[in-house]
């Protein structure tokens, strides 16, 4: 062997060396091959039945605006790890049922609990659901077997979603940016005594609009992912038909420009937020071809890739209440103005009388999926901006921050909002048939749980200017 052959093969031996030692291998950096899939069914309730999201209603639905939908896309790695997200056109799902769904579709589809996100957009003009703010409608028998009835159908529906999501899996790239939509408000008025609901343009807001958008491998567009935090309650109680809200006007609005795409909405952390201005039907639409431009933006725009591993977990945190009250003290409120703390009293006393206790603490669920470079945080319960806005600036990356996921529990206020008090942190309570409020501590334990599962998954929290 002569010297030159010596001396190209000493190379390339070398070159052999040091490309499996390096950290940027070819095997490593290389994008993972994703894939996605969508799927749709319509939820719309068959039978005009109570509405979900107002105590003030007097009567049950009287048809309906637009359909309401429930839709899922599933995302694959290159490894087959899976994550599928859920979106419902309602107030919101209570625990037991996704945790129902998920179960079905663990032995279905082989899914675990923490592949599944749910989340619904909040809209106040869909149906009540079994177990849903139970201390806020008086249901009569009739209507008791109507939500009944519709709850076991959307169990059905919510399972079979998932299915057909899973059988359109094709290769799919994925992109994310952001805009901003601006009818979002905050809605915690101050006077003299307490927060009312009303108008606070100088309050805390997140007008951000984040949005994933997934192509076919030949780049035609399949869906859109996009979010607001914001209640959908353009419609108030005085609407008696079926509507997605904004957020539904928004979804139509993209379909329409977009005929062979799904869009999704995702609800933030907007319990402390309201569309502005509201209350008529014309603003419902004028707000949903609002946010569906800002989403236009995005996908006009710079994005940036989504590709790599998908490793997603979920865990629970006990919050805990203050108190609880004790007997005698609901008895002290059986005299309320309001009629709903004085049926709130009255199970918290016979909860009493027959357990000799009511509830301390509340099981509380959160949810982190990282997709890529991009992690998305999922919130039980009506969660306020303070949440997204502080986890945006603790976790490093592309973070989104998603509330009313997995279990409609309770309005979540942040720590610094029982000094103020109002509805969010005290009177909400008793339509949600809780026992009272939270610890101000509950803020803590649920940023340090993300925090733990942001870490389990990979994400890094964020260096401190």
């Amino acid at each position: 062997m002569n010297h030159r052959i010596r001396a190209c093969l000493l190379a390339l031996l070398f070159a052999v060396i040091a490309a499996a030692q390096s950290p940027h291998r070819a095997d490593s950096a290389a994008p993972a091959a994703m894939k996605a899939g969508f799927a749709r069914i319509a939820i719309t309730p068959e039978k005009n039945m109570w509405m979900a999201g107002y105590a003030n209603r007097t009567k049950p639905s009287e048809g309906r605006i637009h359909d309401l939908h429930a839709k899922a896309l599933a995302i694959q790695d290159s490894r087959g790890a899976r994550v599928v997200l859920v979106t419902t056109d309602l107030l919101g799902l209570p625990g037991a049922l996704t945790s129902e769904v998920s179960e079905h579709a663990n032995k279905s589809y082989g899914l675990r609990r923490e592949q599944i996100l749910f989340n619904s957009s909040h809209t106040h003009t869909g149906p009540v659901l079994r177990s849903s703010l139970a201390g806020a409608y008086n249901l009569n028998v009739e209507q008791s077997a109507l939500v009944d009835e519709y709850t076991r159908q959307l169990r059905d529906k919510l399972l079979k979603v998932i299915g057909e999501a899973i059988k359109d899996l094709s290769p799919a790239k994925l992109s994310f940016g952001r805009s901003t939509a601006p009818f979002a408000m905050n809605r915690r008025q101050f006077n003299k005594d307490a927060p009312i609901i009303g108008v606070n343009p100088e309050g805390v807001v997140d007008r951000e609009v984040p949005a994933l958008r997934v192509e076919s491998a030949d780049g035609k567009l399949r869906g859109v992912v996009f979010g607001y935090a914001c209640h959908n309650t353009t419609l108030t109680g005085e609407f008696y038909q079926f509507s997605g809200d904004y957020a539904g006007f928004a979804q139509a609005a993209i379909e329409r420009e977009h005929p062979d795409a799904t869009a999704m909405f995702v609800m933030g952390c907007g319990a402390d937020i309201n569309p502005y201005p509201r209350s008529k039907f014309e603003l419902a639409r004028e707000h949903g071809e609002t946010l569906a431009k800002s989403v236009e933006q995005v996908l006009n725009g710079e994005m940036k890739p989504v590709s790599g591993a998908i490793k997603s977990v979920i865990g629970g945190v006990a919050l805990p209440f203050d108190g609880p009250p004790t007997k005698e003290e609901y008895q002290s409120r059986l005299n309320d103005k309001n009629i709903f703390a004085r049926q709130h009293a009255e199970r918290m006393i016979a909860r009493y009388e027959r357990d000799g206790k009511v509830m301390t603490e509340y099981p509380y669920t959160v949810q982190v999926a990282r997709i890529g470079g991009l992690t998305l945080v999922a919130l039980a319960g009506e969660v306020v901006t303070d949440y997204a806005l502080r986890l945006k600036r603790e976790l490093s990356g592309d973070v989104w921050v998603a509330g009313y996921s997995n279990d409609l529990c309770s309005y979540i206020p942040s720590a610094r909002m029982f000094k103020e008090g109002g509805y969010e942190v005290i009177t909400s309570m008793i339509y949600y048939d809780l026992p009272g409020p939270y610890k101000p501590e509950l803020e803590e334990k649920i940023v340090g749980k993300v925090h733990e599962l942001a870490r389990r998954v990979g994400v890094k929290a964020a260096k401190r200017k």
